[in-house]
């Protein structure tokens, strides 16, 4: 067969691999090991951050080549390949109640930014903190043979994790924690407690709080945390004072109507959570009442939307982007066969207008 017309010679492509009768193929390791003079295995070992034996993959000199040539020859990771040599995907399922949430998405973002550091890929899914949709969701996620998953609405009501857990399925939980499973959360108890100190050193006596669902360990340690200190203070806050409620806005006003329905009006409410918060400063204006004027409030997670409120809201500041990147490292160690500890990381009490009366 005669020799192809010079306009179809093979030749370097700038990038996406290299140019055959016209046409891009794909970068492969075995032509960068070629045109190195080296065997594959030494390049898969440095592009794929594997040596096996624990051993350098190749001397610095040797790897800077490998991956100088890999760049410019634009070369991509297989990931299906990849899949197929490790039985890995480098893939890991995030559950989330709604990303909606500032607080759910900054914690993703700490997700995202470790697992890209481990070389790792994610997505999240919504569950609406919905029992039912969380299990289908679950089970969505790991029909895609995701290598681990990391939880953000663990719920004390069901089973799931459990049963995930006799499967021998790597998982984490993050910003909420369920019996003994590995979790990463905010010291909630304490940063009920800080509410709770805070209100006492300005003499609130009368208090209520809007305790959130009862299914999450963010609303029962938040409430706890906040009822013991008054406990400690000699005072006890009437089971008609603590009002579960849902995550939202909407959850926030119900509660707090029943509240200020009451027979003896509260001076200052603790919410478990910003949006709950805000609802029930909504609340409180229709009843014609001023927060920070003729009554206190605060909420927990100090969300972007909390200093910029017409009265600033105080509320507890709760370490997401660091929540996110631990759930990660923590289930990098579970896949690596490695046991984890669950951890709880600490809060701090931002005092803002909501809640100085004068």
């Amino acid at each position: 067969m005669g020799r192809l017309p010079s306009r179809f010679e093979a030749r370097p492509c700038e990038k996406g691999g290299d140019v055959v009768a016209g046409k891009a193929r794909p970068t492969t390791l075995q032509s960068i090991a070629d045109r190195l003079g080296l065997h594959v295995s030494t390049v898969s070992r440095v592009l794929n951050g594997s040596t096996g034996d624990g051993g350098r993959a190749a001397s610095s000199r040797t790897a800077q080549r490998i991956r100088e040539l890999a760049h410019d020859l634009g070369y991509r990771p297989n990931p299906y390949a990849t899949s197929l040599r490790t039985q890995r995907s480098n893939l890991i399922g995030v559950l989330v109640p709604r990303l909606s949430d500032p607080v759910l998405a900054f914690i993703y973002e700490g997700v995202e930014d470790a697992a890209t550091d481990h070389g790792l890929s994610t997505f999240v899914t919504n569950t609406q903190d919905d029992a039912r949709i969380q299990e289908a969701r679950t089970n969505m996620a790991l029909d895609r043979r995701v290598d681990g998953l990391i939880f953000a609405d663990g719920r004390e009501d069901t089973g799931l994790l459990d049963r995930i857990s006799a499967q021998e399925i790597p998982f984490v939980l993050v910003n909420r924690h369920v019996g003994d499973h590995p979790a990463i959360t905010c010291d909630n108890r304490l940063g009920g407690r800080l509410v709770a100190e805070h209100f006492l050193e300005r003499g609130y006596e009368n208090v209520a709080v809007i305790a959130g669902p009862s299914y999450a360990s963010t609303a029962v340690d938040r409430t706890a945390g906040f009822t013991a200190r008054y406990e400690e203070a000699g005072i006890t806050i009437p089971e008609s004072m603590v009002v579960e409620s849902a995550f939202d806005t909407a959850g926030g006003r119900r509660a707090a109507e029943r509240i200020l329905r009451g027979r003896t009006a509260p001076i200052a409410i603790f919410a478990v959570n910003d949006f709950a918060a805000i609802g029930a400063a909504g609340c409180a204006r229709d009843h014609g009442l001023m927060v920070g004027t003729d009554i206190a409030i605060a909420g927990f997670n100090d969300t972007p939307l909390a200093p910029e409120l017409p009265v600033p809201l105080t509320s507890v500041r709760t370490p997401v982007h660091e929540m996110g990147r631990g759930a990660v490292e923590m289930l990098v160690r579970l896949l690596a066969g490695n046991t984890a500890e669950s951890r709880l990381l600490p809060p701090a009490l931002v005092i803002r207008e909501s809640s100085l009366l004068d």
